[in-house]
């Protein structure tokens, strides 16, 4: 159901059974239409290009009419669906811990001026191998990785970025409120190891970890960022906003023009308490749910 590791064939579709009727219970209005579209998005070969393709096949047992209206009047319990997710088994590193990886995915829009919330997302070799901006939704997306040389992923939570939304603050609210399911659902105890959260380099690490460790029922964080690395719990003045924690509003020193002959700026002392180190290539955060 989760991952191509699983062992034990009836206890995996045991589980797939439960969250299938989990599901179905989180949709509230046009139940059977919707539920039908998402087997029929899970079972079609090939990639889904159209909507009204999707009504062919054989787990869509209404028109395409149906199809149509499930889309436009159903609804569905995000919150519950949430929670359905939190108690699934998770994928686990081989001490059994559980490892959160939270990055950005853009759904492109190009096309649909009259979506509203659009916002310019950045890809990577689209064209000639060019990066671009490009009109869409970007989503927040939490997942629980698996071990080894696989692509397979738990995904946890997914929220919209809005236009001019904060990413650190999103963030930090996202992984509290997902640490929290996973606590009520019985899936980390206070003699478990804590939970590994995994950043890549383009997130403020020292903005978030002091704050989602005082919001949140953790022990430790270890942040990376782009001049330095805070690892255990943060030292009262690591917590104090500073240049480092901050957005940046304008060029940096080290990219500003230098006038010939001035001395050259020194990098501050770190603070007591704080271990600085060079870059790292990504950042990570040590939470016990």
């Amino acid at each position: 159901m989760i991952s191509v590791h699983d062992v034990g064939q009836q206890q995996a579709l045991g589980d797939l059974n439960r969250f299938r009727q989990a599901f179905y219970d989180c949709l509230t209005t046009r139940t059977d239409g919707l539920f039908e579209l998402a087997d029929a998005v899970l079972c079609t070969d090939g990639p889904v290009r159209t909507l009204v393709g999707l009504s062919l096949a054989p787990e869509h047992r209404r028109g395409h009419g149906g199809l149509y209206d499930a889309i436009n009047n159903g609804r569905i319990e995000i919150n519950r669906l949430r929670t359905a997710l939190a108690t699934l088994p998770l994928p686990r590193a081989a001490d059994g811990r559980l490892v959160l990886a939270v990055d950005v995915s853009p759904w492109l829009r190009p096309d649909a001026n009259t979506c509203p919330d659009r916002s310019f997302c950045h890809t990577y070799g689209r064209g000639k191998n060019e990066h671009r901006m490009i009109p869409g939704w970007p989503y927040s997306i939490v997942a629980a990785l698996e071990t080894g040389r696989t692509s397979w992923t738990a995904l946890l939570d997914a929220i919209r970025l809005l236009p001019g939304a904060d990413l650190a603050a999103v963030t930090t609210s996202q992984i509290r409120d997902v640490v929290h399911r996973l606590i009520a659902a019985g899936q980390w105890h206070d003699d478990d190891p804590e939970i590994l959260v995994v950043l890549d380099a383009g997130y403020d690490a020292p903005r978030v970890s002091p704050t989602c460790w005082a919001t949140s029922p953790s022990r430790s964080w270890a942040g990376c960022g782009r001049t330095g690395c805070y690892v255990g719990r943060p030292h009262p003045a690591c917590t104090t906003p500073t240049a480092a924690s901050q957005p940046s509003t304008g060029p940096s020193s080290s990219s500003a023009p230098r006038t010939p002959g001035a001395p050259r700026t020194r990098r501050p002392a770190p603070t007591p308490g704080c271990t600085a180190t060079p870059q790292p290539s990504r950042g990570t955060g040590r939470i016990p749910g």
